[in-house]
């Protein structure tokens, strides 16, 4: 099962993921797509005429520009996603939306999928073995469901 994880830059989550027998979907998959792309100027800086597209599909052309290209990126994981697991208050170490707004909207837009989510708090110190079972249980139960 692809399983979105969040923050989708999030190489401990992706490990998790991994281990637990699922694709997980992350915005580094993404970013390699646009680094080998021939059309892109100075990758991974640039957005894309199909990136902004896209974003018009979730967000209002009214809205700032940073919104739409973070959007815009990220609309593929959104899609492809079956499940997905949002970390919230997690450190920088995590990974990291780099914009409030884009964060909040995205999880947003998570939610509205209605795909089987895990919404968990990261708490830190002796809580993050907790946090791991937590995230572990759930993919197992994806498996157990018949959607692993």
């Amino acid at each position: 099962m692809k399983v979105l994880v969040y923050p989708p830059n999030s190489m401990i989550l992706a490990d998790l993921v991994e281990r637990g027998g699922h694709e997980p979907v992350v915005l580094m998959k993404e970013i390699g797509e646009h680094v080998r792309d021939a059309e892109i100027d100075a990758p991974p800086l640039n957005v894309t005429e199909e990136d902004l597209k896209r974003a018009l599909r979730y967000v209002s052309v009214e809205e700032p520009a940073g919104l739409k290209g973070r959007i815009g990126l990220l609309a593929p994981l959104l899609e492809a996603a079956e499940a997905s697991i949002i970390l919230s208050d997690a450190p920088p170490t995590f990974g990291c939306m780099g914009c409030a707004v884009a964060d909040e909207f995205f999880k947003y837009l998570i939610r509205r999928r209605e795909i089987p989510t895990l919404e968990v708090a990261y708490e830190g110190g002796d809580k993050v073995e907790e946090m791991v079972s937590d995230v572990m249980a759930f993919l197992e139960q994806l498996k157990k469901e018949g959607k692993g």
